[in-house]
């Protein structure tokens, strides 16, 4: 099983991508959220000249953020700076478009996107539409070196929903996954799986990546200690900004509410409709998303909300947890390492290092 770390975005981002690489980490994946985070690319870039083993990959592009050909060029230039490791992770976008008020694009216009990068990233000619007109375009000179179409760059897909898995098996592309205990990762791999399989793919061909946020606990450390909170609070914050989206504007919620946390949930909801301003509470709900806990949304992290949502755990449980994961048919564990909270990739190191 392959482990990497997810990062948000930011320019200094290669330096705990080179200590990832040198504890073993194989793939390192930056987030593509620019109203929260730094350019991806740039952060890309930075690590690509300061490694060189460990793959580097959009986690995830969002492709209503730029057109398909600058995104392909981006790719190319990054594939020159370190051949064969750079990977094209995409999604219809969740954070990047909640955090300025739009729901997630189409699957089809994610379809066409996908195939207009991987089309001119192989040197092929595509139809590409702007501004209302539509014209075919292709690199015209990467015989000079400036950029690499040479080497391949992986393309991998996050996918929540059938038919979004299914496009990923269409595709032939990795699977990414977003999760937050074994046992609803495992039932979401097995209906990738199965897609996988109508597609008429060899089961061991499937690249499966799963993505946590979660704290090592020490023995007796509670669920919601300062540490805990620092670094598995803000995942555990995600089921409340998906509940408030729904409850505020009506956005698609694919996140489940335990009955354990119904309450801390539906307290958050309650306080999140006063958010302002009134037309745009959105701005205040996502804020922090992923990168730390608000003061205000403190009172509804609880220990049960984190244990629920995230790998939290003492060692013992979470090389279990993710061995479980592995048995299952999950390829790669990648965990997020906070800004502040970079000291936390030593413990998952160790954890790395038992598989």
């Amino acid at each position: 099983m392959d482990f990497g770390i997810a990062v948000p975005s930011a320019a200094d981002s290669w330096k705990i991508v080179a200590r990832a690489e040198e504890l073993g980490f194989t793939h390192a994946w930056f987030y593509d959220t620019q109203m929260l985070c730094a350019d991806c690319f740039v952060a890309m870039a930075a690590a690509a000249v300061h490694t060189r083993r460990i793959r580097l990959g959009t986690g995830v592009l969002v492709p209503s953020n730029r057109i398909a050909p600058v995104a392909a060029g981006a790719f190319a230039s990054l594939n020159a700076l370190a051949p064969g490791r750079i990977d094209f992770g995409v999604g219809t976008g969740f954070t990047a478009r909640r955090a300025m008020g739009f729901p997630a694009m189409t699957l089809k216009a994610m379809e066409t996107y996908i195939r207009q990068v991987m089309g001119l990233l192989a040197n092929e000619t595509v139809a590409f539409e702007m501004e209302g007109a539509a014209h075919p375009v292709r690199f015209l000179n990467p015989e000079l070196g400036l950029i690499n179409t040479r080497d391949p760059v992986g393309l991998h897909v996050s996918a929540y929903g059938p038919r979004s898995r299914a496009l990923t098996a269409k595709l032939g592309a990795g699977w990414l996954n977003f999760i937050g205990v074994p046992s609803s990762g495992g039932a979401e791999l097995a209906a990738m799986q199965a897609a996988w399989a109508a597609a008429g793919h060899a089961s061991a061909a499937l690249q499966a990546t799963a993505f946590a946020l979660g704290c090592i606990l020490e023995p007796g450390e509670p669920f919601d200690s300062p540490r805990a909170l620092a670094e598995a609070g803000p995942r555990a914050a995600v089921l409340l900004h998906r509940a408030a989206d729904e409850a505020i504007a009506g956005l698609p919620n694919t996140s489940k509410v335990p009955d354990a946390v119904a309450e801390e949930v539906a307290g958050y909801v309650a306080l999140a409709r006063g958010f302002a301003p009134a037309e745009a509470r959105y701005l205040q709900n996502h804020r922090g998303h992923l990168l730390f806990v608000k003061p205000e949304e403190r009172p509804f992290v609880t220990a049960e909300l984190i244990r629920q949502t995230t790998f939290t755990g003492t060692s013992d449980v979470l090389r279990d947890r993710i061995g479980a994961l592995r048995d299952a048919g999950y390829t790669q564990f990648a965990i997020q390492i906070l800004p502040g909270r970079e000291q936390a990739i030593e413990g998952w190191g160790r954890i790395r290092a038992a598989f």
